[in-house]
């Protein structure tokens, strides 16, 4: 558990009631001191609160959890999926390997960046690693939730290399066994902690006899810890290091490195591999074949078979064998390609590849997405521009869909594409564009936007949120598919297929008054020409196995019909969950203060003053997406209890996803003598259901601030 802050950290505090709620009024006196706050959890320049590395065994054996770790705390459990990675199935396992790593990933809060690199393809996915060159690699938040999210579990590194490894090894594998146990007690402790599922160990430097003789011990003893604390926790092992301790990449699984196998749960290969040392590791790896992670260099270094753009050979003859894959830098397309044309390579890299990736399902509501890719040119929020300027906060990427291209079967020509786009967004920064051609031989065509496997409550609600380009009479419409047919009975759905697994929800007239939060704009154009359509569906023993959006022409119509849709918002939600009241946003603090001048007038003294200070809140955190920052800034005001604007708008400050967010240099006016500057922070609950929480429901807390005397 984190630590509780203190209630007044480094200003006055007190407390009134207003409108019988509650409210906490912080006072501070300005002045320019330095905040000595901790340089591993904040930015030197902007105390903007950044995800860290240790980098020796001597740091790792000291962490402790602080209040500032809280930042790095992930928000989203590992969402479940279907199949579980526990299943036989070939597995694939993306190393994200990136110019050293803790880039512009590393500010939790986001950044203000052109052109960041960004990773959609979830689907494809199972296993995500957080590689770099430190000792104890920890993945910054930011990855950890959006991975989690989408059901992909997050590992960590821990690597030694060359002499200062081999000296790092032999303090703690060659002693007695409390040395490697402190060790591994510690990572797991971290892995908890920070939520994030466990470790890849890469040992690059060789070990002494008596070392290498502890090393299986620690493997497993690290994964029986980790297996307890964390469910679902993984410990890979990298080819590397060979039994008698020597450092000697084997391209394989072979009697040489067996040892370590045999003490963790899987086996990562080294990158220069022929079939011969595929064809080998069948008999090895027995009955584990998807524990054995093949690896694939993408920037095709060194002696390999396939990479870049030719990863396809390299995952046709892993698949032939059976194993599980290993992607090593797959970035490469970001880093050595150009820049402006980075969506359309990473589509083309991965579509390259889909035939050989299984992909895993959804199986968990309420589903909400905005499609947002975590980054955008400007900000929206619900059809409203909320700022504009390029930012990226990976936290904030939504469930993303299966990207690609649907063809119509039976040689005709309709087909569907799925596209990422910034133009436009209804929600975050970005949506979903599709384009299409609907041929005159058929009269719609469909698309399948997400594989799903969600026992149905019995009444569930749907929305979709759209809008077409150009004047166009194409209908649009949401459909579902459903399993256990026989068992399955559905109402408020017309069936498409003879099969009768295959619905197109009638859409709601007049949203029922008790779901007003949820769905008051069914129907009804929106801001930005979007528009919203709501569904209801009565479900009974059945499961819910895909979402499709399909397209028809308009009735009477048998021309050849091309159209351009975006999607702004897809949602899932069962009935229930709606009419559950929501806990509330309770006992907003104001600490770790920092002013500083921006603006001095004509007798020299400032007035206007840059404020950064940390958020911290209570609130029930599985029943939260994440939190919206807002503030209000009053001046020459002397009353705590003043009331704010009714019909301004508060200043919206960012995304926190935590119960904790730092303020970093925010603008205000200077308080004048013998009056206090005012500024109110309101944290804005987003249920996991995806609606709006009235403002009179959202936490505040006061600063009063004074100029020095």
């Amino acid at each position: 558990m984190l630590p509780v802050p203190a209630r007044c950290d480094t200003v006055h505090c007190s407390r009134i009631n207003k409108d019988q709620e509650e409210e906490a009024v912080f006072r501070d006196v300005v002045n320019f001191a330095p905040d000595p706050l901790p340089a591993r959890y904040y930015d030197k320049d902007t105390t903007r609160p950044i995800s860290f590395y240790l980098s020796t065994l001597e740091e790792l054996l000291a962490w402790t959890p602080l209040m500032e770790d809280g930042f790095n705390v992930a928000l989203e459990p590992l969402e479940c999926r279907q199949p579980p990675l526990s299943s036989p199935r070939p597995r694939t396992l993306l190393c994200h390997d990136m110019m050293g790593g803790y880039l512009e990933d590393r500010f939790i809060q986001g950044s203000e960046v052109q052109n960041p690199y960004s990773f959609y393809h979830w689907q494809y996915i199972d296993i995500f690693v957080y590689f770099s060159h430190h000792t104890v690699t920890i993945p910054p938040v930011c990855w950890t939730n959006a991975a989690h999210r989408h059901g992909v579990c997050v590992l960590g590194t821990f690597i030694t290399e060359w002499q200062e490894g081999g000296k790092l090894c032999e303090a703690f594998l060659a002693g007695d066994e409390r040395s490697f146990q402190a060790v591994a007690d510690r990572l797991v402790q971290i892995a908890q902690f920070f939520r994030f599922d466990g470790w890849l160990i890469n040992i690059e430097n060789s070990l002494s006899p008596a070392a290498v003789r502890n090393t299986p011990l620690f493997l497993q003893y690290l994964t029986r810890q980790l297996h307890q604390q964390v469910p679902g926790g993984l410990v890979l092992w990298y080819d590397s290091v060979v039994q008698s301790g020597q450092l000697k990449w084997q391209d394989e699984l072979n009697e040489q490195n067996r040892v370590f196998f045999d003490s963790c749960d899987g086996f990562f290969t080294n990158y220069n591999w022929r079939e011969d040392h595929l064809k080998r590791m069948v008999a090895q790896a027995g009955e584990r074949l998807a524990d054995v992670y093949v690896g694939i260099d993408v920037f095709a270094r060194s002696n390999v078979v396939g990479g870049r753009f030719d990863t396809d050979k390299s995952l046709e003859l892993i698949r032939k064998h059976g194993f599980s894959a290993a992607l090593f830098a797959p970035g490469w397309v970001y880093e050595c390609l150009e820049k402006n044309d980075f969506f359309q390579n990473q589509d083309k890299f991965w579509r390259l590849l889909e035939r050989f990736l299984p992909t895993h399902s959804i199986c968990s509501l309420p589903f909400v997405t905005s499609f947002c890719l975590g980054l955008g040119t400007r900000r929206v929020c619900y059809g409203k521009e909320q700022a504009v300027g390029p930012w990226y906060h990976p936290s904030a990427q939504e469930t993303q869909p299966l990207f690609g291209e649907h063809k119509l079967a039976g040689g005709n020509r309709g087909w569907v594409k799925t596209h990422c786009c910034l133009v436009d967004a209804w929600h975050g920064g970005s949506s979903l564009l599709l384009r299409g051609l609907i041929p005159p031989e058929v009269d719609s065509v469909a698309v399948r936007l997400f594989s799903m496997h969600v026992p149905v409550p019995p009444k569930v609600f749907l929305s979709m949120v759209y809008k077409f380009e150009g004047s166009t009479d194409v209908q649009v419409a949401l459909e579902l598919t459903t399993g256990d047919a026989s068992s399955c009975h559905v109402g408020g759905v017309l069936v498409l297929n003879e099969t009768g697994t295959r619905y197109s929800p009638r859409p709601l007239r007049v949203p029922p008054t008790r779901l007003a939060r949820w769905a008051s704009s069914c129907g009804q154009q929106l801001s930005g020409g979007w528009i919203q359509r709501c569904y209801e569906v009565n479900l009974r023993g059945c499961l819910l196995q895909d979402l499709l959006v399909s397209f028809s022409r308009p009735p009477g119509s048998r021309e050849e019909e091309s159209f351009i849709c975006r999607l702004g918002e897809i949602q899932v939600v069962d009935a229930n969950s709606l009419l559950a009241p929501l806990p509330r946003v309770q006992n907003v603090t104001i600490s770790q203060l920092r002013w500083l001048p921006l603006i001095s007038g004509s007798e020299g003294l400032p007035t206007r003053l840059l404020l950064s200070c940390t958020l911290h809140w209570s609130y029930l955190l599985p029943r939260a997406r994440c939190f919206r920052i807002h503030c209000w800034e009053r001046t020459g005001s002397s009353s705590a209890t003043e009331e704010s604007p009714g019909t301004e708008k508060p200043e919206f400050l960012g995304l926190a996803f935590a119960n904790q967010y730092r303020v970093v240099d925010l603008a205000v006016e200077a308080a004048r003598f013998g009056q206090d500057g005012r500024v109110e922070f309101l944290v804005e609950p987003v249920p996991r259901e995806g609606f709006l929480v009235p403002q009179a429901e959202w936490g505040r807390a006061v600063l009063l601030y004074s100029a020095p005397q």
